[in-house]
């Protein structure tokens, strides 16, 4: 049984996504994109009340801009999916989980050393140029099933 309930569709979404985020990080690094943007769907609590398909994951709006810079940016999020990153947005979503993106609702490119905190979430892991943060303890317990 899928993580989330999804559509072909959303596969070619999240797999332009993962694949514009984090394309220079590899296959790694694309499924722990893909494990953020559905631990964001599943998620309950903190930014993501409302937000329960990938579609309004990839889409969101925060302090007026995109959550995700590719949507704003354009690069290769607006190129036709492959297949290859397809593959791997149909792992992320059935039900492929690891750290440090396990139980992560963000993650970003300091350019510098990851910091132990972002925004008051602690961190739970580094990969490649990609800091990772998850939930503060007892502060999102949805993201954990």
């Amino acid at each position: 049984m899928p993580r989330i309930p999804y559509r072909e569709a959303d596969v070619a979404l999240m797999a332009r996504m993962m694949r514009a985020e984090a394309e220079g990080e590899g296959k790694q690094g694309m499924l722990y994109v893909g494990n953020v943007i559905v631990n964001r769907a599943v998620a309950d609590c903190s930014d993501f009340t409302e937000v329960r398909t990938i579609d309004d994951v990839i889409f969101q709006v925060q302090g007026g801009n995109y959550s995700f810079e590719a949507v704003q940016k354009g690069n290769a999020f607006y190129q036709r999916a492959r297949d290859a990153e397809k593959r791997l947005a149909r792992r992320t979503l059935e039900s492929w989980r690891e750290h440090p993106a396990k139980y992560a609702l963000w993650y970003f490119n300091p350019y510098a050393p990851c910091p132990p905190t972002w925004y008051g979430q602690p961190f739970s892991g580094q990969f490649k140029q990609h800091c990772y943060y998850e939930p503060a303890p007892g502060t999102c317990d949805s993201v954990y099933s």
